[in-house]
């Protein structure tokens, strides 16, 4: 007679309703995170919101400092409900600092229309995304370590390009970024799927700054090569 395989929370029947629970809980609350991303960056434009726009290093530095205060507050409270404020706390932050770039593309007479077309392709890349990790039977954990060598890449050359200026280097950092954080959703979305990630506000996390980061540099893209000037 089989019996159910053991696992951490009991039976198997029991260990796929969790993660499914996860996972729901996850989609929810990345719907919910949302809403204060477009307040803030709502009310960025509202008030020409910047840090520090004088230095663009300062300004850098400045928003890691605070992210990764965010990401430490996070974590430290992912168990209780102070976990899902300081996550949408969180994501306010970023609707403010993606502020600076919406104002720019609104400044061109199609941008509204470029917004929307990154939106639009962000919610495709997620579809797609999450829908391969969800029926493919491919182990994709795997991609750890080139996914974050990629981010470390994208990182220092971002930063390089903060006194090179280079619109070309801006392109290539943009292109590689929307390929490693669509990989990206891959990963965390089959992490839940696989009981790699138990706690949906880690994994919402995880995932808001996949869909952010592809969001943001499809919209950079749409920019340089669709905007169209007053």
């Amino acid at each position: 007679m089989n019996q159910p395989l053991p696992t951490q929370y009991g039976t198997l029947d029991d260990t796929l309703v969790v993660r499914h629970r996860v996972l729901r809980n996850t989609y929810w609350l990345l719907a919910l995170s949302m809403l204060p991303t477009v307040l803030g960056a709502w009310l960025g434009v509202q008030m020409h919101f910047a840090l520090f726009a004088s230095s663009p290093m300062l300004s850098f530095i400045a928003f890691l400092a605070i992210a990764f205060g965010f990401f430490y507050g996070i974590e430290r409270t992912k168990n209780s409900g102070m976990g899902v404020v300081l996550l949408l706390g969180f994501t306010f932050f970023m609707g403010l600092m993606l502020s600076r770039m919406i104002e720019h593309i609104l400044h061109f007479a199609n941008g509204p229309q470029l917004i929307m077309t990154a939106f639009g392709g962000t919610a495709v890349v997620f579809a797609a995304m999450a829908s391969i990790a969800t029926t493919s039977k491919r182990d994709f954990s795997g991609m750890s370590s080139w996914l974050f060598a990629g981010v470390i890449v994208i990182l220092l050359a971002g930063v390089a390009n903060i006194f090179l200026q280079m619109p070309a280097l801006q392109i290539v950092i943009s292109l590689v970024a929307v390929v490693i954080f669509s990989a990206y959703i891959l990963f965390d979305v089959q992490r839940i799927i696989n009981g790699g990630e138990t706690n949906y506000v880690s994994a919402t996390l995880a995932i808001y700054l996949d869909l952010y980061n592809v969001f943001v540099n499809l919209l950079a893209l749409l920019g340089i090569f669709g905007g169209d000037r007053e």
